[in-house]
């Protein structure tokens, strides 16, 4: 029996609009940028969908599930060949032209995988909020 886990980043703020972050995360090409060298292969990308391939899950694909515009992004994704979880990015603008995100990983995990994945999800989501803080070409999507 599998249950469902929540892992949360902590909010991160951004150097562009609410606009900009939806612009630029709803197309998954984009998402290459925020991946450090060595943690991924086989990258493959279209706008609304990717597959690479991680250590110890084999092939992850990924695609766009879900939208609303300058708000939300929800991304459905599959590991060990199966549909298993989401990630969500909450956007919202903060003053000076900054944007808000807090990102949420939802999984189907039972107890001993939480145990074991839970850490290196912590660590994958504040290393992807510290990338994404980090960034400064918003306005350079893939087009």
């Amino acid at each position: 029996m599998t249950n469902l886990s929540y892992f949360e980043s902590r909010t991160g703020t951004l150097t562009c609009n609410a606009e900009e972050v939806f612009t630029f995360v709803t197309d998954i090409r984009n998402f290459e940028r925020f991946i450090p060298g060595g943690i991924i292969t086989n990258w493959n990308a279209e706008k609304e969908s990717c597959s690479f391939s991680v250590s110890m899950l084999g092939t992850v694909a990924v695609r766009l599930a879900e939208k609303e515009k300058y708000n939300k992004v929800v991304f459905s994704g599959d590991a060990l060949k199966k549909n298993d979880f989401l990630l969500t990015l909450n956007i919202t603008d903060d003053v000076g032209d900054h944007a808000k995100v807090r990102i949420l990983l939802s999984a189907e995990l039972n107890p001993m995988m939480k145990a074991i994945a839970g850490k290196p999800i912590g660590q994958f989501l504040e290393r992807l909020i510290n990338e994404m803080e980090g960034f400064r070409d918003w306005e350079s999507s893939i087009k």
